[in-house]
């Protein structure tokens, strides 16, 4: 179904992408001007989500850039909306935009946890940490109607399966109930995403996701029930949020948390063109300087692609930003690795129809 480019800018109230362009896979979406437009209404974008069924949920990678083998995503689509999300490009392979369709045509998974169940249960299934929200935030406020990553949760408990999550949403903390008796047994610890302190930007930037406060409030729930967090200051933003560095991490350790990440901003596909999009009607003073910093960090380019490269970027400026996060980490008490979570404890629970084991 054809879609404009561009949005009526009351339409766009909340939502942090500026267009709609036709992905790289929808070669059906046009525009042509038949005589007959007229200004939309002004009614806000509402969010619609639909469902599927899922044939198979964990996501198996090789990338020697991240911590883990395999992950699960409840979701496609983030209504959260953070403009600089590197996972917009992935809306491309439904037919649908990475601009306003990743944050307001969204995918539920129904059936994920009978899923997850059957593939933990596999006879060859072998046992390592599953990264929950790697793609889209398990959190993200559909969860709130849905409540599938909570059943996808409820299974891991089952199997006593180590799980790590990363999140902006404060939605985390109702499942306490799950998540604390893991901890206590070490198969679980949460990542929360903080990226500015400056709540007026944050909600410019990451229009429907929980405030700054907000989501330090959430880490202080979690360390107080025992579950080990990471503050997660990505990305950073060079030119717009870097200078904030020390203060986000001084803010997520006087919180509880016990460890700290940081991710350069990464620009892959139609990422790069929906952020300067962003810049140029949010921080036009600043989009220059933004962008220069990013293209020295990338051998000239808005992103370099390559393994090694493409989380942290190259050069002075990029050396700088982690000498920063370090010093800063160091004297803070903050780790930047952490015990392993636990892999001896897997189990698969009995199923209905087993054979009960012969004394």
């Amino acid at each position: 179904m054809p879609q404009e480019n561009t949005q009526h800018a009351t339409r766009r109230k909340g939502r942090a992408s500026l267009s709609n362009a036709a992905g790289r896979f929808d070669l059906d979406r046009s525009q042509a001007d038949d005589g007959w437009f007229q200004e939309p209404e002004a009614e806000v974008i509402p969010t619609e989500v639909r469902q599927e069924t899922a044939r198979s949920l964990i996501s198996y990678n090789r990338s020697p850039d991240l911590p883990f083998d395999r992950s699960i995503n409840p979701y496609r689509g983030c209504e959260h909306g953070c403009i600089y999300c590197f996972a917009r490009p992935s809306h491309a392979y439904l037919g649908l935009s990475p601009g306003l369709d990743f944050e307001t045509r969204l995918v539920a998974r129904p059936n994920a946890a009978a899923v997850l169940r059957n593939e933990l249960s596999a006879p060859r299934y072998k046992t390592a940490v599953l990264a929950l929200g790697t793609n889209t935030d398990p959190y993200q406020p559909c969860e709130r109607d849905h409540r599938i990553t909570r059943s996808c949760l409820a299974v891991l408990r089952d199997f006593n399966h180590p799980v790590a999550i990363v999140t902006k949403g404060a939605m985390v903390e109702r499942d306490l109930d799950i998540l604390a008796p893991m901890a206590a047994k070490g198969l679980v610890r949460v990542g929360v995403s903080v990226t500015t302190l400056d709540p007026e930007l944050s909600r410019r930037m990451e229009p429907r996701a929980p405030l700054p406060a907000r989501r330090l409030a959430a880490i202080r729930r979690l360390t107080q029930a025992g579950v080990p967090v990471r503050v997660m200051t990505s990305p950073v933003v060079p030119g717009l949020t870097d200078h904030e560095l020390e203060a986000l991490l001084a803010a997520g350790a006087e919180a509880g948390a016990d460890a700290a990440s940081w991710i350069m901003l990464r620009l892959p596909r139609e990422v790069s063109g929906l952020w300067q999009e962003w810049l140029g009607k949010h921080e036009p003073g600043r989009a220059a300087k933004v962008m220069a910093r990013l293209r020295e960090m990338h051998g000239g380019r808005d992103y370099d692609p390559r393994w090694g490269h493409r989380m942290r970027g190259e050069g002075r400026y990029a050396e700088m930003i982690a000498q920063r996060f370090k010093a800063a980490c160091r004297r803070l008490g903050l780790k930047e690795r952490t015990p392993d979570l636990r892999c001896d404890l897997f189990a698969r629970p009995p199923q209905p129809g087993d054979q009960l084991a012969l004394f």
